[in-house]
């Protein structure tokens, strides 16, 4: 596993990444990154872990929306969301856990 270290909303983490993935790793960080910083500059919210919040929920809803193009079970899917949720924790790990 190799170390990426990626800027989100100005703070930078180092993050655990497969060889091969920096690319799909880089891309879920500008999507987080801007849809966290979307919710900070509407001003209405100041804490990094409540954005945080909002902003993976908007991200799992957009995901929700889309037509299933993929053949994954549902246990696939929940192995997926667990280790996504794992990445979270561990990128804000000094801020608490996201969930």
């Amino acid at each position: 596993m190799k170390q990426v270290e990626v800027q989100i909303m100005g703070q930078g983490y180092l993050l655990g990444c497969p060889e091969g993935g920096e690319a799909r790793l880089q891309a879920a960080v500008d999507r987080v990154d801007a849809a966290m910083c979307k919710i900070r500059d509407a001003g209405k919210i100041k804490a990094r872990d409540r954005i945080a919040v909002l902003a993976a929920l908007n991200l799992a809803f957009d995901l929700t929306e889309r037509p299933a193009v993929s053949v994954d079970t549902p246990a696939d899917t929940q192995v997926q969301l667990q280790s996504l949720l794992e990445r979270l924790d561990t990128a804000l790990g000094h801020d608490g856990q996201l969930l």
